[in-house]
């Protein structure tokens, strides 16, 4: 019987993790989704606190960050109690396995151990009923970002 291998999520604490997070996203945002690179990394990524699930081989699957504080303000709302999910991308062959759930409460539980009360985030228009089914709820006009329709979300903690 084969199964799913095991995965783990975990706050990116060196430069490897770190690298392991942007290919992600580069294989996702810029690849699969057109992104241009130089929108996909910003000034925020040197300060913002990233996640990482691998597999128990040590392949990436997935990855999210969260700003917070004064990084997270225009995001927020300028509430410096509420959190930034962002950058959220799972790979094309993780997809399915519960990855995503799983970055994005291992971000709302880093967002608690930050006292923060609530997590936003700027969710494509298309994954709206994955956060949904998460507890977030969206508020605010539909805009574009990087030429795709986003909607702002948030969920109490």
């Amino acid at each position: 019987m084969t199964g799913t291998p095991a995965y783990t999520v975990r706050v990116a604490e060196d430069l490897a993790d770190r690298e392991a997070c942007f290919a992600v996203r580069k294989e996702v945002f810029v690849g699969e989704q057109g992104v241009p690179e130089d929108l996909e990394y910003d000034e925020h990524d040197a300060g913002a606190v990233h996640l990482l699930a691998v597999r128990e081989d040590g392949a990436s699957l997935g990855t999210g960050r969260l700003l917070y504080g004064e990084a997270a303000a225009a995001r927020t709302g300028g509430d410096l109690s509420v959190g930034s999910l962002g950058r959220l991308a799972v790979t094309r062959e993780a997809r399915g396995l519960g990855v995503g759930v799983a970055l994005v409460r291992a971000v709302e539980e880093v967002a608690r151990a930050r006292g923060l009360t609530a997590v936003d985030l700027h969710a494509q228009t298309q994954a709206l009923g994955f956060y949904e089914r998460l507890g977030y709820t969206a508020y605010g006009p539909e805009d574009l970002e990087a030429g795709i329709a986003h909607r702002s979300m948030r969920r109490p903690l």
